[in-house]
């Protein structure tokens, strides 16, 4: 064996281990100016923004500190917009989570037609949403939408499921785990494909033969990872809420439909309030952030990989 030297790494080790290095950061290259060009350097550019009072098409814009996030803290209809978002955040997340576990448990068990309810199912998902948002308008509309016609066969008064502020968030919230069901769907289904059946047959010989057991006792805990998946992609989604009101509300009525990223676009687009806009952004992502990290943490203990 060759010794190596005490007084450190022989230099053809040294110039191997710096051609390796280099190596490695030039593969890496690529993927880190994409990092910042971006996602760092856009924060960089909107966390400037938040601190002054740049309107868009200025000139120049005034330093102005956190005067920016003050007014947002203190601003009522931003507050509202938040409410409005959590709620509809509260009824979406649930609603597209297990709605998609229970189509994707009656989904996976068919065998000839699977495929066919599949495609059913993700249709919405392929679709754009600003296009669906205009047949659901006509579906929901008092006079001459269908599904109005049918409340009145069956004897009920007809809905403004849109312009009633007790009605229209909920609607819009049915309206978003409609278009959430398919993607999470396949997410579960294939979750629920990489089951071993040994496990089943194995429950069903130790006496375990109902439906509802297994599913409690197999099928929950190891679709742990697949449903934590979907609760943090699911959340981020609902929070994201701004092409349904756009269309179909603009946030109205009486303010019942005024979500946070629509009061984002009224500010920087609308009115051109650049610096509020990029203020009100950053709050945005705190939300988002916050949220996504409190669910991770919380369900990575439930979960059993």
């Amino acid at each position: 064996m060759t010794a190596i030297p005490a007084f450190g790494t022989p230099p053809r080790s040294r110039r191997r281990l710096w051609i390796e290095q280099i190596t490695g950061a030039s593969f890496a290259l690529p993927a880190l100016a994409l990092l910042i060009l971006t996602i760092l350097l856009p924060l960089a550019v909107l966390l400037y923004l938040s601190l002054t009072n740049y309107e868009f098409g200025a000139i120049s814009a005034d330093w102005v500190g956190l005067a920016n996030f003050s007014k947002a803290l203190a601003d009522p209809i931003i507050r509202r917009s938040v409410i409005n978002t959590l709620i509809y955040v509260a009824i979406v997340v649930p609603g597209g989570v297990f709605g998609a576990l229970l189509i994707a448990i009656l989904v996976h068990g068919r065998r000839r037609t699977r495929s066919l309810y599949e495609v059913i199912y993700f249709l919405p998902v392929t679709s754009t949403l600003i296009a669906m948002a205009t047949v659901w308008q006509f579906l929901l509309h008092p006079a001459l939408g269908p599904v109005n016609a049918m409340l009145k066969w069956l004897g009920f008064g007809e809905i403004a499921f849109l312009s009633e502020p007790s009605t229209a968030l909920a609607t819009l919230a049915v309206i978003g785990i409609w278009q959430l069901l398919g993607f999470n769907m396949i997410l579960f289904l294939a979750g629920l494909s990489a089951i071993p059946r040994d496990l089943y047959e194995a429950s069903e010989i130790d006496g375990c033969s109902n439906g509802i057991d297994r599913f409690l006792t197999i099928t929950w805990p190891l679709l742990g990872p697949t449903t934590m998946f979907v609760i943090v992609t699911t959340m981020i989604t609902a929070f994201k809420i701004f092409d349904t009101v756009a269309v179909m509300t603009r946030g109205g009525p009486m303010g019942r439909t005024e979500v946070l990223l629509y009061n984002i676009y009224l500010e920087g687009f609308q009115y051109f309030h650049t610096g509020y806009a990029a203020a009100l952004s950053f709050i945005f992502l705190a939300f988002i952030l916050v949220f996504s990290v409190a669910q991770t943490f919380t369900l990575d203990r439930k979960v059993h990989y």
